[in-house]
């Protein structure tokens, strides 16, 4: 055939390849496709087939489509339905690509024929040929073989065809090679090498299949083997049934036995039924038997209908409180009133409350007293550092290595429905990917809704309307809100000095000295001793270093003991040195003379109250005022009000007027590598910039705490528990406190009320009067009179006895 050049439709096929001389039926979907098929049939029915580069391509253009294609005849046109036909078409002849000038409505494309190499006689009887074709006809054979799905006819036209370029059209068209290799045959003119590329492609092909048939052949004995085995199992419990030994029938006749023991409620008792015919219908060693074998023990290890007698005796309660714990009166006082409501009202619902204080302050020994106090289950669980949400709600049953949540594990763990759950450090849940666990236990903590809690691996409502929940936190700031809004929130404040004493004495000595094989009197350490121990050697809200300060006390007494030196040992204050083997802290910075700009405050720390010094230096320059200490920006927007509440005062507290101009004020906290923040130093700093404005010392032996605003208005603080113990264990006789924080003089202990005497203050020029020293010219006596007129001074001051002249 003679090379001609010819413009004709063009319909682009994906994944497929036709050849000349041969018919193929596909579907066409596109509309370019549907229209020049339909463009083809009006003319002489002749088409261009060309096959795409990248099969994803929905509109091509010239660049995605193969040079080499096929004309072809449309023998058949079938229609679908509106958007698809099926078509038959016959190849004729290939073609080369040289344009593509249409693509829209439909491809058109200038082709050119190519004409194809003829086998003469001569080549097709040589041996060369002759080998070609031996090797085609034996790789065919074996591909045929190993595919196993190629039709007879087209295996006995492949053996009696001697035409190699006809041969090589055909047997690619017939078997499944990728597009690009069916491309690569149609590209190739001359016929010899056409056939020989294919026979590359054979072998290739014929190795995959071998591969897969291995990889078959090995699923498939691996699966006789399964098969195998489990035909003989059933052998074996057939047998076992015939010996009347036990089997699986007789597992499942106990598990219903156990589950209509337990009488659980209708919906309850038909779900582990059900389950259990599940298991009944499993064949022997299968993984999703041992799933519900899992799911059933569980179930039936909960102690439905389980519950332990509580004893609701609120005199008991109170011995087994008092005997456990020294102090802590309003936490104690709050638990027996639980206690006497449920005295009142047995069918009440669970208590939940939360216990929030330092550490070492016996919050979780609170919770394990009132579980022994309640003759109820104790199981504690500890949340810190739970991140995941399954860790509360369980996980599905169905997950590998599943299993129930928390809650429902410690309930197990107890042994009753009744327990009393100890949910410990609360405020360290974490969150991440896996969801919430914190917002998991709002339906957990809240009476209201938790009769019916469901665990993801349970399935089962489970009542916890019964259980008692103490949960302990460390500060209530990292608790989600509606979290706290279920619960009742107690407060733990850090123990005194003198509780420490007695808490020394009661428990932790006695435990000590019973733990290092210390007998009763074998060592003696008297209440000053351990004041010395708690106030130089400790640091801290709770007694847990105090307790190991104690135990170090009493290993050096037991290596004296074994020495042989003594028989008993007395510890004194100068013996703690050799025996604490630790530096002792030093003591809290503060001034126990009169001095100018220097004032005693009162700070609150997590290890209890200290004595914060202020400093204030006043010196010629332009209006400064400089802040130092590590403090933070609450501090320094209190020193800010207290310079303003003295220039809003300056002409009654003889100050000079322009000071604020002509004055540098450096105000300064020591140990300033300690962060300090709060406004509870505001009328500790409003006293040292006046006294080092005027010169005036501040008396020796007091201290204050106060909020001040700009009018001068002295605002309640808190932590004054604390911080009037630290004002005792200083030396400081004389404490001023904000009016509206008399009444927290009730918490404090009686002992630090009869040695202190408390001053309250409404307003700084009360402060002023008491902290300041006098002075002794007529100018004082006119600005005294002056601050008299303006505010005039309450000098009551609190007792042991309230209120006193």
């Amino acid at each position: 055939m003679e090379p001609m050049t010819m413009n004709i439709p063009v319909l682009a096929l994906r994944g497929l390849t036709v050849f000349p001389h041969m018919t193929l039926t596909f579907d066409v979907e596109r509309p370019i496709s549907i229209t020049a098929l339909q463009r083809a049939m009006e003319a002489d029915q002749e088409i261009f087939l060309v096959t795409q580069r990248e099969i994803g391509v929905n509109a091509p253009v010239e660049k995605d489509l193969y040079e080499i294609g096929t004309v072809s005849h449309i023998s058949q046109i079938l229609r679908l339905s509106a958007t698809s036909m099926r078509v038959m078409v016959e190849g004729r002849y290939r073609a080369r690509l040289r344009r593509l000038w249409q693509t829209e409505p439909f491809l058109q494309a200038n082709v050119e024929t190519l004409a194809e190499e003829e086998d003469s006689e001569a080549f097709r009887r040589s041996p060369r040929t002759e080998a070609l074709l031996r090797q085609t006809w034996n790789l065919f054979s074996e591909y045929a073989e190993l595919a196993g799905s190629v039709p007879d006819e087209i295996i006995t036209t492949v053996m009696d065809c001697r035409d190699v370029g006809y041969l090589a059209d055909f047997i690619t068209q017939n078997i499944a090679l990728r597009h690009t290799d069916k491309q690569e045959i149609l590209e190739e003119m001359a016929p010899f090498i056409r056939l020989r590329k294919l026979n590359g492609f054979l072998a290739r092909e014929c190795n995959v299949l071998g591969f897969e048939h291995e990889m078959e052949g090995k699923v498939r004995d691996q699966l006789a083997r399964s098969q195998r085995d489990q035909i003989l199992r059933t052998q074996i419990r057939v047998l076992q049934n015939e010996l009347g030994e036990e089997d699986g029938d007789d597992e499942i006749d106990t598990y219903r036995q156990k589950i209509m023991a337990l009488e659980l409620d209708e919906d309850t008792q038909k779900h582990l039924m059900k389950e259990v015919n599940k298991l009944s219908k499993q064949p022997f060693g299968s993984a999703e038997g041992a799933v519900i074998r899992n799911y059933l023990d569980v179930c039936l290890e909960m102690p439905w209908k389980t519950y332990t007698k509580e004893r609701v005796s609120v005199d008991a309660a109170r011995k087994v409180l008092d005997k456990d714990h020294f102090g802590l009166e309003k936490v104690k006082e709050r638990i027996l009133e639980t206690i006497a409501v449920r005295q009142m009202n047995p069918e009440g619902k669970g208590q939940i409350i939360c216990l929030v204080g330092p550490p070492g302050v016996g919050k979780t020994s609170i919770a394990i007293s009132v579980a022994k106090a309640l003759n109820r289950k104790l199981a504690r669980i500890s949340l810190g550092g739970v991140r995941d949400e399954a860790d509360i709600r369980g996980h599905r049953k169905t997950y590998i290595g599943s299993m129930p949540g928390r809650i429902i594990e410690a309930i197990s763990r107890s042994g009753s429905m009744n327990p009393l759950l100890l949910l410990d450090e609360i405020d360290k849940l974490g969150n991440d990917y896996r969801g919430d666990p914190a917002s998991a236990l709002l339906e957990v903590l809240d009476s209201e809704q938790n009769y019916a809690f469901r665990d993801h691996f349970l399935e089962i409502p489970v009542d916890l309307s019964k259980v008692m929940f103490i949960t302990t936190a460390n500060t209530s700031d990292t608790i989600p809100r509606p979290l706290m809004d279920r619960m009742e929130v107690i407060q733990l404040s850090s123990y005194t000095d003198e509780e420490k004493v007695q808490i020394a004495k009661r428990h932790l000595l006695p435990k000590q000295m019973e733990e290092h094989g210390l007998k009763k009197g074998t060592i003696r350490m008297s209440d000053d001793v351990l004041r010395a121990i708690i106030r130089d050697y400790t640091r801290e809200s709770g007694v847990r270093l105090l307790e190991r300060r104690l135990a170090a006390v009493c290993r050096k007494t037991d290596m004296r003991l074994i020495a042989g030196d003594v028989k008993r040992v007395t510890v004194t204050e100068k013996d703690l040195p050799k025996l604490l083997d630790c530096q002792p802290y030093p003591p809290a910075l503060h001034t126990e003379k009169e001095e100018t700009g220097v004032v005693n405050g009162l700070a609150w720390t997590e290890a209890g109250g200290e004595i914060l010094e202020v400093e204030v230096n006043v010196m010629e320059g332009s209006g400064k005022l400089e802040m130092t200490g590590n403090l933070g920006d609450v501090m320094k927007e209190s020193a800010q009000a207290a310079l303003s509440c003295l220039r809003s005062r300056a002409a009654v507290l003889g100050i000079e007027a322009d000071f604020y101009k002509t004055k540098d004020i450096h105000v300064h906290f020591p140990e300033g590598a300690v962060p300090k923040d709060g406004p509870s130093a505001g009328i500790a700093v409003t006293t040292a910039m006046l006294s080092a404005l005027t010169g005036r010392k501040v008396k020796a032996g007091v201290a204050m705490t106060g909020e001040v605003t700009l009018r001068g208005r002295v605002l309640p603080i808190g932590g004054l528990k604390e911080k009037s113990m630290a004002a005792l264990r200083n030396h400081i006789g004389t404490v001023l406190i904000p009016k509206d924080n008399v009444r927290d003089l009730e918490e404090i202990d009686q002992t630090v009320r009869a040695a202190l005497r408390f001053v309250p203050v409404e307003t700084v020029d009360q402060v002023f009067v008491e902290a300041l020293c006098p002075e002794s010219d007529p100018v004082r006596e006119e600005i005294a009179g002056r601050v008299a007129a303006f505010a005039p001074i309450n000098r009551e001051t609190v007792s042991d006895a309230g209120l006193r002249q």
